[in-house]
């Protein structure tokens, strides 16, 4: 089939949760005829899970823990999937033990040795161990702030290290902000009020949401075969590709996996262990404490970061902050003369968790409504 031959509305570059998303409320809400293209072999971007050689499923491009405090989204993405109980607990190795993680009642005992630590407690150790920074200007600042230089070197240090190539004072404090300090033993890695995975995966979920007669998708498509091009365009990719890298690459973090078989029903005792210290790799995921699945067989990822492959988590310096303003200044004029959209976490050169970016998607499609809605 030739796309250019065919009369569509819109065109969609990339078919993650973005292109997912936009493509099914475009297709419904609007009656748009919608061509959703992605340069990979499948939806769900990297949301994407399958079925390891093993028969374990997996989440190939790193475990996606979904949560969202939004009933409205919620109910929005239960048309297309059931769920089941999120079970998203991660530990950190330091010294040959486990710590719970993120910070909170239990970790603190178990690092400084106290049989247990009321909250008043803990925030009264804390204090004692924490720097007086009011105004962190970076990430080791802001930890150092927060929890002092013990466990800064215990828990963040070598871990930022490995996963950014960067020191912790080069990065902005946001990197490590996003991880909470908790004075409770809530033990679970996020604090949202819904947390779930869908019952048959992400793939299934984004794969019956794009079913649609309104939608064509084509797979190992690239944004540039299309040459005869829809008068209205989402794109979902890198920023910088779009405008031909005119003003430099923006810079990425990349992942590689090495997915390992065990011959054994579980390894680890939750889903994922961080290695602050230890090995090359920053951690070990085990997703089938989240999947549920029955198979006497699991698949450990070990994780490694590396500099150069698929992009996967920009890298918040001012340096880059200030080359993407430069391409989203090119981007809004797209946006104005040639109705061209960017959205998601390549278009904005930011890291939005699963649930953020399709509240984000959703965003966007009331802006095309609300300027193209017939």
């Amino acid at each position: 089939m030739n796309s250019t031959d065919l009369n569509y509305d819109i065109l969609i570059v990339g078919a993650g949760p973005v292109g997912c998303v936009l493509a099914e409320r475009c297709a419904t809400q609007l009656g748009y005829k919608v061509l959703l293209i992605d340069k990979r072999a499948h939806v769900a971007g990297n949301c994407y899970d399958r079925f390891h050689e093993s028969g374990v499923m997996i989440h190939q491009y790193g475990p996606h823990y979904f949560r969202t405090n939004s009933k409205s989204l919620l109910d929005y993405l239960s048309q297309f999937t059931e769920w089941i109980p999120g079970n998203y607990f991660v530990t950190s190795f330091f010294r040959n033990k486990y710590f719970p993680f993120p910070i909170n009642l239990l970790t603190l005992a178990q690092f400084f040795g106290k049989e247990s630590l009321t909250p008043d407690e803990a925030k009264a150790l804390l204090e004692e161990k924490r720097e007086n920074i009011d105004f962190p200007k970076n990430s080791e600042e802001f930890v150092l702030s927060r929890v002092g230089k013990e466990m800064y070197e215990a828990f963040y240090l070598g871990y930022t290290l490995k996963q950014w190539d960067m020191h912790p004072r080069d990065l902005s404090p946001s990197v490590c902000g996003r991880i909470p300090i908790r004075f409770n033993t809530d033990c679970r890695y996020v604090d949202h009020e819904y947390q779930l995975t869908p019952k048959e995966g992400f793939t299934a979920l984004f794969a019956k949401m794009t079913n649609h007669p309104n939608i064509t998708i084509q797979l190992e498509t690239d944004f540039s075969e299309i040459i005869q091009k829809p008068p209205i365009v989402i794109y979902t990719g890198p920023i910088d590709e779009y405008f031909d890298y005119g003003f430099g690459k923006l810079a990425w973090r990349s992942l590689q996996f090495d997915f390992q078989v065990k011959d054994s029903e579980y390894v680890q005792d939750n889903v994922q262990i961080n290695y602050s210290n230890d090995f090359d790799y920053t951690r070990t995921v085990e997703i089938k404490h989240v999947t549920k699945q029955v198979h006497p067989k699991t698949v450990i990822s070990y994780e490694y970061p590396k500099a150069e492959g698929d992009p996967y988590y920009p890298i918040p310096t001012d340096a880059n902050h200030a080359l993407y303003l430069r391409y989203k200044e090119l981007a809004d004029q797209e946006t104005e003369t040639k109705n061209v959209y960017f959205c998601g976490r390549l278009a904005e050169y930011k890291y939005f968790n699963t649930d953020e970016v399709i509240e984000n998607a959703l965003r966007t499609f009331e802006l095309l409504k609300s300027k193209h809605g017939r």
